[in-house]
């Protein structure tokens, strides 16, 4: 495969917000993430905006409507989600108390899973965004040096 355009990650995501202005403001100030571009639009819409996560972590965040004809946000369709965005942090429970002070829903405690024997050993909690959208942050404990299968 060829490098990928400098600051872009191989794959990212496109999240859609009813108010993505709250959105991106509540996943700055909650998650830690940073705004690299927004561009809004008319009434108080956003027509792109790129987020960063440390050095290799980007989604995009812009409103639906007109522009966005096909996409929706959870909360208009009863809180539902069809994806999880799942982001690794270094301390997920420092990272967890701080998403619960500002405002996200914690659907899971903080729980740490070991996958077995070649594998690794996590700590995950979930939580939701205040349009409902799915999020993972996880921390990796360790990581097996076995073969894996």
């Amino acid at each position: 495969m060829k490098p990928t355009p400098p600051g872009w990650p191989r794959i990212s995501s496109g999240i859609f917000y009813v108010d993505a202005a709250a959105a991106i403001d509540f996943l700055v100030a909650a998650f830690g993430f940073a705004v690299r571009v927004r561009i809004d639009g008319d009434n108080n819409t956003i027509e792109h905006s790129e987020l960063t996560f440390g050095d290799d972590g980007l989604i995009m965040v812009s409103s639906i409507g007109p522009r966005n004809p096909t996409k929706t946000s959870p909360q208009r369709l009863g809180r539902m989600t069809t994806q999880a965005m799942s982001v690794f942090v270094d301390d997920v429970d420092a990272h967890c108390a701080h998403a619960r002070a500002a405002g996200a829903v914690i659907v899971s405690e903080p729980k740490t899973t070991d996958y077995g024997e070649g594998y690794w050993v996590d700590r995950t909690y979930e939580c939701t965004d205040p349009e409902g959208h799915a999020w993972w942050f996880m921390q990796r404990l360790s990581t097996s040096s076995a073969p894996q299968p």
